[in-house]
């Protein structure tokens, strides 16, 4: 054996069908159900409230604007995925996957955590901030997947602002949601075009 054999050059595969999904619209939606969302409980929460909402306001900011991303973020993949092959089929279902599994181990993490240490108010932190740093990782896997490195620089960010709230108050952890996170989705909007244009 010689030293040009161990060098052989891997062929490149193509670039996997769901790298071409268009992300802006999705993205843009869920910078404003960050921003609406989390803004307003952030406004909404505390101490000293800046605004007197009730609780479900918030909620169905945040849920509207997540639903809305989720539904074009679906479309967005069904289009790209036309003509992809079987074992890119076969990564995005499994990916897909872990979207359940990453939110039913938060449940059960969260409900262990404020159940165990009796401090339910636990909840109202633990559940935003979980949740942002669910979908970063589950980004960053997608982005792994897809080769997308808007998609998992944007899964990076997530998961360490949601991780880096936690040391801060409720509010404090809304307020990052809201404009670290949001700042993040609007950015990754921004830069999409060029991504697809490369």
């Amino acid at each position: 054996m010689n030293a040009t054999a161990l060098t052989a050059p891997v062929p490149a595969t193509a670039v996997p069908a769901a790298n071409k999904a268009d992300n802006r619209s999705a993205y843009i939606s869920f910078a404003a159900a960050f921003i609406l969302g989390h803004g307003s409980a952030a406004l909404s929460k505390g101490a000293d409230p800046v605004l007197s909402l009730p609780a479900w306001a918030p909620l169905t900011l945040l849920g509207a604007g997540i639903v809305t991303g989720l539904v074009l973020t679906m479309r967005a993949g069904a289009r790209a995925k036309r003509g992809a092959d079987q074992s890119e089929l076969l990564a995005e279902k499994l990916v897909g996957t872990s979207w359940a599994t990453g939110f039913i181990a938060l449940a059960l993490a969260i409900t262990g955590v404020s159940t165990a240490f009796d401090l339910p108010e636990l909840q109202d932190v633990l559940w935003p901030a979980g949740s942002a740093l669910v979908v970063g990782l589950i980004n960053l896997a997608e982005g792994a997947v897809r080769r997308n490195t808007l998609h998992y620089g944007l899964g990076t960010w997530l998961a360490l602002i949601a991780s880096a709230s936690l040391f801060l108050d409720t509010p404090g952890v809304y307020s990052v949601l809201a404009i670290a996170g949001g700042a993040g989705y609007v950015v990754a909007a921004i830069l999409e075009r060029r991504r697809l244009a490369a």
